[in-house]
């Protein structure tokens, strides 16, 4: 049963640093640009987008269609950046441990 308790110690911990990760997470910025840092797009370690900077240069009526590119590519930019924090963190909670394929943290 010794295992048992120990066993259950180091889930508690996982659980905790995961919970600080979470945190860490929502409180980090990552900014996705685009057109030569015309567009910039930030968003959270979560993924969730908190500002758009658009270069006044771009908001002209005939630009509208090449500005909509531009938010889009910037985004998908700062999300990528986004998701690969938050592997990194996980692999530092984890210590490397294997998932089973398609398993990812946190659930």
């Amino acid at each position: 049963m010794k295992n048992l308790g120990q066993m259950m110690k180091q889930a508690q911990e996982v659980q905790q640093k995961m919970a600080n990760m979470q945190e860490e997470l929502a409180a980090m910025e990552v900014v996705g640009r685009s057109g030569g840092g015309m567009c910039q797009v930030t968003l959270n370690g979560k993924g969730e987008a908190k500002k758009v900077l658009i270069d006044p240069a771009l908001v002209k009526p005939e630009d509208a269609e090449v500005l909509e590119d531009l938010i889009v590519a910037a985004i998908n930019d700062a999300r990528a950046k986004s998701d690969e924090a938050s592997r990194e963190k996980m692999k530092e909670i984890t210590g490397g441990l294997s998932l089973p394929p398609g398993m990812q943290l946190p659930f």
